[in-house]
């Protein structure tokens, strides 16, 4: 048993605003850097690492699948700064279940508008799995289980989530596929989808938003709030903190190693093996972030993730109503004359992150945040 402590008002985790920029980071354009720089020279190291920022077509992991269910971990490790500072104020626990469910709706709208625009369509082709909708109901049903359970509780959710999904797909299949089947045509999961979602999946047969792989996505929430607990409530040391979440961060990664030799580790699926394989990294990132951030109190080179993970959601809407190479081409093509090709796309590349931060410096300084 974790000893714990009250947690006091004051308490503050700086380092979870810079890991979240740090994840968005490189969905508002970061890594175009590795792309050309493999485009570029044509070499083998750089195209390796290029690679890495492209989702695998269905089983295995690249780092660019850290993306979402980072942010979705980041998401859960603040539930026990907000909810439950919000419990310790005496607010009642119905009032904080209608807020968890008003946001995660809303991030479900978000996300069909995200994919769908404003236009109105017919029926067969509006895709209503998103990313956000994924983010809004995964952080919805994880708030409710902390809101209505005790640590041991959402310890065996988590662990009952996880096991459940693997048992679920490893004896059922689409019907006419061999029990077991965890290919896009024959897996169980990606059947539910197709045949009780309406409109259409973003790959026709199977959705990486879909509906039954939220199951599992509770899971990595709920371990981005039993890290927040731990921070905000254990009496150890700061440096201590660290510690233990970076040997708790190599236990899951051996532990999605062995589970992915008969479970094998897909973001498309979310797998119990990917939850605990990005649970695994997320920890140990949060870890690295927290030890140089929180606890040595290196904190200005974190401000540039800082100004991005503080404006996320906006950050991850804004292509829908700001032309952004539009603005990057008023304000800096002359970079792109100056420069002689194909190093001008490189330095364009940095130009174009460059307005995106510079907009969001502004909303920063003008206290501008968009809140769900």
């Amino acid at each position: 048993m974790t000893p714990t402590i009250p947690a006091t008002p004051s308490q503050r985790l700086y380092s979870l605003d810079a890991l979240r920029g740090f994840d968005m980071f490189w969905i508002m354009g970061g890594e175009e850097i590795f792309h050309v720089l493999a485009k570029n020279t044509g070499s083998p190291f750089w195209t390796a690492i290029s690679d890495q920022f492209e989702h695998p077509a269905w089983n295995g992991f690249h780092f660019y699948d850290l993306i979402f269910p980072l942010f979705l971990f980041i998401a859960g490790v603040a539930t026990p700064y907000s909810v439950g500072r919000e419990r310790e104020k005496g607010t009642p626990r119905e009032k904080l279940l209608l807020r968890v469910i008003r946001r995660g709706l809303i991030l479900v709208l978000l996300g069909i508008m995200y994919n769908n625009g404003l236009k109105i369509h017919p029926l067969s082709e509006i895709r209503f799995c998103s990313v956000l909708g994924r983010i809004g109901l995964a952080y919805m049903f994880a708030n409710i289980i902390y809101l209505y359970t005790k640590q041991r509780g959402q310890i065996i959710w988590f662990v009952s989530l996880l096991i459940g999904y693997w048992l679920l797909l490893s004896l059922t299949s689409a019907p006419g596929h061999p029990r077991g089947d965890l290919t896009m045509e024959g897996n169980f999961a990606s059947w539910v989808d197709r045949t009780i979602l309406p409109g259409k999946l973003y790959l026709g047969i199977h959705d990486p938003e879909g509906l039954m792989s939220t199951i599992p996505a509770i899971g990595t929430a709920l371990l981005g709030i039993l890290t927040g607990s731990f921070l905000k409530n254990s009496l150890f040391s700061p440096s201590a903190k660290a510690a233990r979440m970076a040997v708790a961060g190599v236990i899951s990664l051996l532990l999605a190693l062995a589970w992915n030799t008969i479970f094998p580790i897909n973001k498309n699926l979310w797998t119990s093996s990917f939850v605990l394989n990005v649970g695994g990294i997320s920890l140990l990132l949060l870890a690295l972030f927290y030890y140089i951030i929180d606890v040595l109190g290196h904190k200005k080179w974190a401000f540039f993730f800082s100004v991005i993970g503080m404006n996320s959601i906006l950050i991850y809407l804004s292509p829908h109503f700001v032309n952004w190479k539009y603005m990057t081409d008023g304000f800096f093509y002359w970079v792109g004359q100056l420069i002689a090709a194909p190093w001008n796309a490189f330095a364009m590349v940095f130009c174009f992150l460059a307005v995106k931060w510079a907009f969001l410096y502004v909303c920063y300084r003008k206290k501008i945040f968009l809140r769900v």
